[in-house]
């Protein structure tokens, strides 16, 4: 069971990939670079896996699901600043 969430995770990351990858092939509106890949990947892994340790290793239902929506949030936020810019960083996107 442990390991099939593991695998869930690599596909849905490799699944949410693909919309911007097929948008690509149809529209100049997406124009996502491989850098641009490996960031929403790593983006997207990092809160994953953050995510499979929380379930596995709190208990208490009520902290588990208010670090997992943390790491939602958070992952949120930062794939917004990178898009467009919300905090104005110099990573925010155009």
């Amino acid at each position: 069971m442990k390991n099939i969430r593991l695998i869930l995770i690599l596909l849905i990351s490799f699944s949410l990939l693909l919309i911007p990858l097929i948008a690509m092939q149809f529209t100049d509106e997406v124009n996502w670079t491989i850098m641009d890949f490996i960031i929403a990947g790593s983006l997207l892994l990092t809160a994953g896996l953050i995510s499979e340790f929380v379930m596995r290793k709190i208990t208490n239902i009520n902290f588990k699901m208010g670090l997992i929506a943390a790491i939602l949030i958070i992952l949120i936020l930062i794939w917004i600043e990178l898009a467009v810019g919300i905090f104005e960083t110099p990573f925010a996107g155009d």
